[in-house]
């Protein structure tokens, strides 16, 4: 279940006036994270000036936003998202059964973050959950017995809360990307390093893919325990979800390639090697042959004596 909308994007023409993130963010009278949440589900359209670069926001675009209709309740209202609790209370159920569609993947999270005791807080739009509680078919979730498979896998541990969250970032992600080596690098970024390496092997590729992964939002130091739980969420660990990814990068591998090879270093030309070689032979040719003339045509002069034997000689004189 998902309103998100295909974003389109092309590059930024050079007459063409763009805007940060942070100032098309002020410009629409949204806050950081409504303003992201509004680009993820193509309220607001962005465009791209270079591979790996930030995303911008043309005036135009900021312009066709504020004469929107509703400007800017309805966008505002379109991007809200709500925990456990306010969500259950729009939906009109428990904050128990909430999270139990939540965790058989019934409802799917748009983004999360760690409170102060660095629990996981899942965050869910606000238009959705509506939308799925008046839904005639939905019905039977939000009220009575849990059906039976259901309530199985709950009981087996089942919580695809951060699976979900992931597919639905990785789609948002391939959506703003114009070139396949980015592509690639969205597979990339939900695999562990050791996957990687496995299905990259050559270390110019796996570089260029490593720097073009998109950079997650920093919420703590590196190798923090906040840092590990954000790494463990945003890192895939569902065996058919790690096939997809890995076949899915295996492929985006082959057409990147097929477009344009990894950068890497330039290799050193032929001719200017083969020139410092001959260079070097010719000096050491010279040097053989200036030894081979002294040893020839100059008689070793033994060093003159020093000190007391030199006194005696000039005394015996």
């Amino acid at each position: 279940m998902t309103s998100d909308t295909i974003t389109s994007s092309t590059a930024v023409a050079p007459a063409q006036q763009s805007l940060a993130p942070s100032r098309a963010a002020r410009e629409l009278g949204l806050k950081r994270g409504e303003f992201e949440l509004a680009v993820m589900l193509g309220r607001v359209r962005t465009v791209g000036e270079a591979v790996g670069g930030q995303r911008r926001v043309t005036q135009e675009e900021i312009d066709r936003v504020r004469g929107s209709e509703g400007f800017p309740e309805a966008l505002r209202e379109s991007v809200r998202a709500v925990g456990t609790t306010e969500g259950a209370a729009l939906m009109e159920i428990t904050t128990t059964r909430f999270t139990r569609l939540a965790r058989a993947g019934v409802l799917t999270p748009v983004k999360f973050y760690l409170n102060r005791y660095r629990a996981v807080v899942w965050l869910y739009l606000a238009e959705e959950l509506r939308q799925f509680a008046g839904t005639e078919e939905n019905a039977r979730l939000l009220t009575g017995r849990t059906p039976e498979p259901m309530r199985a896998r709950l009981a087996e541990g089942q919580d695809l809360r951060a699976r979900n969250w992931r597919g639905r970032h990785t789609g948002f992600l391939l959506r703003q990307c114009e070139d396949p080596w980015e592509r690639a690098a969205v597979m990339a970024s939900q695999l562990d390093p050791v996957q990687i390496a496995e299905i990259v092997r050559d270390p110019y590729e796996r570089a260029y893919v490593n720097r073009l992964k998109p950079v997650p939002r920093k919420q703590s130091a590196p190798d923090s325990p906040a840092a590990l739980i954000v790494e463990r969420i945003t890192t895939a660990d569902d065996p058919d979800e790690i096939r997809w990814l890995r076949s899915s990068l295996l492929i985006g591998l082959i057409q990147a390639r097929g477009q344009r090879p990894a950068p890497r270093p330039a290799p050193r030309p032929v001719a200017q090697a083969a020139n410092r070689r001959q260079a070097s032979a010719t000096r050491q040719h010279g040097k053989v042959a200036e030894a081979a003339q002294s040893a020839e045509g100059v008689t070793t002069v033994p060093d003159e004596p020093r000190g007391l034997r030199k006194w005696l000689r000039r005394r015996r004189a």
